[in-house]
């Protein structure tokens, strides 16, 4: 009787720990983010009534069966397990397809877009613009030298890479579409803003696409989220979503 009783205990401080959210995700930032979160939450109410039902049922089970001097046998029911059995593959599926609008899509290059490349090594960020040409100079290993201030590796013989910008921080225009070119010179990296919901693996060798498209200014933090080395806790820096007016003024000064 005991045990019937924790268990509802336990049932009832887990659903008030979800209906009351003292501790939640972070604001989104993006269209997609906002539906990560309907998603979820959707998912989140559909799975704890499940969980709820089936742990009263549990409870009342236990409580049931110690009034009892003598237990009873139990016997399967095959048109209850077929119905129970369907029914949860055809909530997954359907919960699965729902979802897969968000992390399915595949990014494009659109036109008018800001187009910015991110480079990720052990332990750092750097993000390169073009410059007034709107082109990037030609890149290769020989070149890089973090040193030199030189950490994405910038042919100094192409014309097209003199005015490319190189920064620690990654500035984008709010209200515009934004497409990094995610880039890794060593290990595997992954690029993660929480307010984007969004962790992307960098693999070396592979240029990967991400679109943004943030409406709300803001300075958010960016992070690693793959284990790439003793390092790894350091590699962090910083998202600023800045006004387009005051983020075309900061590529001009540069």
């Amino acid at each position: 009787m005991l045990l019937g009783f924790i268990l509802l205990i336990i049932t009832l401080a887990a659903f008030l720990l979800f209906v009351f959210k003292p501790v939640w995700f972070p604001i989104a930032i993006t269209a997609e983010a906002v539906a990560y979160d309907r998603q979820f939450t959707w998912t989140l109410w559909i799975t704890g009534i499940i969980f709820v039902a089936a742990q009263v049922l549990l409870a009342y089970t236990i409580l049931r069966g110690r009034k009892r001097a003598k237990a009873s046998s139990a016997n399967g029911h095959r048109g209850l397990e077929i119905t129970w059995l369907s029914t949860t593959a055809a909530l997954f599926i359907s919960l699965a397809i729902l979802g897969s609008r968000g992390w399915a899509k595949i990014p494009t290059r659109a036109a008018g877009e800001e187009t910015i490349e991110v480079h990720a090594h052990q332990f750092a960020w750097s993000f390169r613009y073009p410059g007034t040409d709107g082109r990037f100079g030609h890149t290769a290993l020989e070149f890089i030298s973090d040193a030199g201030g030189n950490p994405v590796g910038i042919d100094p013989k192409d014309p097209a890479g003199k005015d490319d910008i190189v920064t620690a921080t990654l500035r984008i225009p709010a209200q515009r579409n934004v497409l990094l070119l995610l880039h890794s010179r060593d290990v595997i990296h992954d690029f993660f803003v929480r307010e984007l919901r969004t962790k992307q693996d960098i693999v070396p060798g592979m240029e990967i696409p991400l679109e943004l498209h943030v409406d709300t200014p803001g300075t958010y933090e960016i992070a690693c989220a793959e284990l790439c080395g003793l390092g790894h806790s350091q590699m962090r820096s910083v998202l600023i979503v800045m006004p387009p007016e005051d983020y075309d003024r900061w590529k001009r000064q540069h």
